[in-house]
């Protein structure tokens, strides 16, 4: 799994920064988001910043971070809320998922790739090999 990890500007210079967070700190290439200052919250990918954060999402994605971290090593807070603070895709109607990535609900009864005339198409699959 690729996750994307909130990243703090503590001193920038040309096309690179040097970031913290997460308990650690590393040089990263800023080129794709451009300018940056000590202090801003960044997205962190594979050693280059992929977008700005507000301060605000930067800590719901540490919270969402530390939440699978303590999942994966078996711990659990019961004293801890369960609501996380934002909607799991798990959780989520078709309808919700579809504005979420930018694509179209899916039609009750098709598959993956068919449309139906509710979607304007017909529907149609690829044929399977079996001839009965």
């Amino acid at each position: 799994m690729c996750i994307g990890l909130p990243m703090r500007v503590i001193e920038s210079w040309a096309g690179q920064a040097l970031v913290g967070g997460r308990g650690r700190a590393e040089t990263i290439d800023t080129r794709l988001v451009g300018d940056v200052q000590p202090g801003d919250w960044l997205l962190v990918f594979q050693g280059a910043a992929r977008e700005h954060l507000p301060p605000d999402r930067a800590a719901e994605i540490d919270a969402a971070l530390d939440l699978l971290e303590a999942g994966l090593a078996g711990h659990h807070d019961h004293e801890a809320p369960a609501d996380p603070g934002f909607s799991l895709p798990s959780a989520m109607t078709a309808a919700e998922l579809a504005a979420l990535t930018g694509g179209s609900p899916a039609v009750p009864g098709t598959t993956p790739g068919e449309t139906s005339a509710a979607t304007g198409g017909s529907l149609a699959t690829e044929p399977s090999g079996d001839p009965t």
